[in-house]
C-alpha cells in the first residue's frame, strides 16, 4: 500500500493499493479512531451492481451504521435534481454533522456526493473510494465538486476536500474499456503539462505494465499543483489543458461522447493552434495525437470550431473579456495563456477541419 498525504487547507491521506475496498473499514478506522459516525454511502447503479452490497457488508460488520442511495449512472444524473434527491436521502436518514458521506464510484458519483458533503448542513466529512482509472487520478484527488446545468458543465459547485482517499486499482477490473480510456486522457495530460519522462512511458505503451505505479505518479503530480494553488486561481488552472475545448465538445454533443474523448480531442486543437501561434513547439501536437490514437482515443471532431468557441465562453476560466488556454511550452511544461474573447476563433480558426 503507498500513502500519499495532501497538505491542503483539509489535509488528508490517499491510500492506493490492491485489495483495499476490502480493508475500507480498517482504513476508516484509522482516519476516525474509535469513533463510529453514521455511513451514508453514494453509488450508482452500476458501481452498486459490483462493489455496492459488498462495501455496505464490510462497513456493517465493522460496526458502522450504513445506508445507501443509488441513483442511474452517467453524466446525464449529475444534476441539482439529483442532488436534491440526495438531500432527501440524508433527511430522512438523520445525517448530521458528525456522520460521514462515502462516494463509491467515478467521477459523476465522487462529484456530485462530493457537491451534496459540502452543502448539506453546510458541510459534512465525505470519504472518496473511486473506481474508475479517470476519478482515481483527477476527480477523487484536489476537492473540486460541482454538478452540470444547462449552461455548461461544473458550474455549479465547491472546493470541499475529502477526509480519505482509498484507491484500490482491482476495481479497474470491471470497468468497461472506454472508460478505462477516459482515464488514459487524463494521465497523458498530465504527463503532456507536468513530467515529460511519464508521457513518454505512455508513448512508449507501457501503461498497463505500470499502472498502480502510474496512478501514484498522477496523483502526486496532482497532489503537488494542488497544495500550492488549492483555490484554482492560477497555477492548477493548468490542470485544464485540454479541458476548454473538451466540455465544449461535451456539451455540444449532449455528454453521448465520453469526458476523457473530449479532453484528448480537446489536447490536440489546442496544440495545433498554439502550435501556428509560435507558443508551442512544432510537432507537439503530433505526438500528443499519435500517443492518443495508440489507445484508442478520438483526436478530431467534425462540430465547426465557431460553435465550439462559442460554447467555450462558459468556460471558468474565462475573466471578463479573456479567456486563459492552457497551451504547452513545451512536453511537460505547461502555460496559460490570456486571449480576448473576441479573438478565440481567429485563435482557433486553423484548426475548424482538424
Amino acid at each position: 500500500m503507498k500513502t500519499i498525504q495532501v497538505n491542503t487547507g483539509r489535509p488528508y491521506r490517499i491510500q492506493i493499493g490492491s485489495g483495499l475496498l476490502d480493508q475500507a473499514p480498517a482504513l476508516i478506522a484509522q482516519a476516525y479512531g474509535d469513533r463510529r459516525p453514521r455511513l451514508a454511502v453514494i453509488t450508482d447503479d452500476t458501481v452498486d451492481q459490483f462493489y455496492g452490497d459488498h462495501l455496505t457488508a464490510l462497513l456493517e460488520r465493522a460496526g458502522y451504521p450504513v445506508c445507501k442511495f443509488v441513483f442511474p449512472h452517467g453524466e446525464q444524473s449529475k444534476n441539482l435534481q439529483t442532488v436534491h434527491a440526495v438531500y432527501g436521502f440524508l433527511s430522512e436518514n438523520g445525517i448530521t454533522r458528525t456522520d460521514v458521506m462515502v462516494a463509491l464510484g467515478g467521477g459523476v458519483v465522487g462529484d456530485l456526493a462530493g457537491f451534496a458533503a459540502a452543502t448539506w448542513l453546510r458541510s459534512v466529512d465525505f470519504i472518496q473510494i473511486p473506481t474508475t482509472f479517470l476519478s482515481m487520478i483527477d476527480s477523487s484527488v484536489g476537492g473540486k465538486t460541482g454538478v452540470d446545468i444547462p449552461q455548461g458543465k461544473n458550474l455549479v459547485g465547491a472546493f470541499w476536500q475529502p477526509s480519505l482517499v482509498i484507491c484500490d486499482p482491482s476495481t479497474l477490473d470491471t470497468l468497461p474499456a472506454v472508460y478505462f480510456s477516459d482515464g488514459i486522457a487524463e494521465a497523458v495530460k498530465y504527463g503532456a503539462i507536468l513530467d515529460d519522462s511519464l508521457f513518454r512511458l505512455f508513448e512508449e505503451g507501457r501503461l498497463r505494465e505500470q499502472l498502480t505505479e502510474v496512478i501514484a505518479r498522477c496523483i502526486d503530480l496532482k497532489r503537488l499543483v494542488v497544495e500550492q494553488d488549492e483555490r484554482d486561481t492560477g497555477l492548477r488552472q493548468q490542470l485544464n489543458f485540454g479541458h476548454t475545448f473538451g466540455h465544449a465538445i461535451e456539451k455540444q454533443a449532449q455528454f453521448t461522447i465520453t469526458h476523457g474523448q473530449g479532453v484528448a480531442i480537446g489536447m490536440v486543437l489546442i496544440s495545433h493552434a498554439s502550435e501556428r501561434a509560435g507558443l508551442t513547439p512544432s510537432g507537439t501536437a503530433d505526438r500528443i495525437r499519435s500517443c492518443l490514437w495508440q489507445y484508442g482515443l478520438p483526436t478530431s471532431t467534425d462540430y465547426p470550431i465557431g460553435l465550439l468557441c462559442q460554447n467555450a465562453m462558459g468556460d471558468k476560466k474565462r475573466s471578463g473579456s479573456k479567456i486563459k488556454l492552457v497551451v504547452l511550452e513545451r512536453i511537460g511544461q505547461a502555460t496559460l495563456h490570456p486571449v480576448d474573447t473576441d479573438r478565440l476563433l481567429s485563435f482557433m480558426t486553423e484548426e475548424s477541419d482538424a
